[in-house]
């Protein structure tokens, strides 16, 4: 499975820009295997993005801003839901992944299991 962030490469919005590097350097940082999708330089990614938010997950009025994250087709999240899932220990799961041996989110799952 592969995590897609969509994103605005020329965005002019600096809270978009640091939204969206936070979101890379986490995923970088913890080595989770991603694939970034310009919105700006590729029409059809912003298209499909614009299309696959889901209507209850989107802005009142406009479209919906990156960063967007997916999981293959299946849509994950904004920044404002990436970023609740990293202060809770829980981006693996938010991501749909399952989180390695030894980080403080499988541990927190252990402790609750048991």
């Amino acid at each position: 499975m592969v995590i897609h962030v969509y994103i605005a490469s020329s965005s002019g919005s600096t809270a978009i820009k640091k939204k969206q590097q936070d979101v890379l350097c986490f995923l970088e940082a913890n080595k989770i295997g991603f694939e970034e999708k310009d919105i700006a330089a590729n029409e059809e990614n912003r298209k499909w993005m614009r299309e696959n938010v889901p209507e209850d997950s989107r802005p009142p009025t406009g479209y919906p801003l990156p960063p967007q994250i997916f999981n293959e087709s299946q849509y994950r999240g904004d920044y404002d839901a990436f970023f609740e899932a990293r202060e809770n220990n829980a981006v693996y799961a938010f991501l749909g992944l399952t989180a390695p041996p030894g980080s403080k989110e499988a541990e927190a799952q252990a402790k609750q299991q048991a």
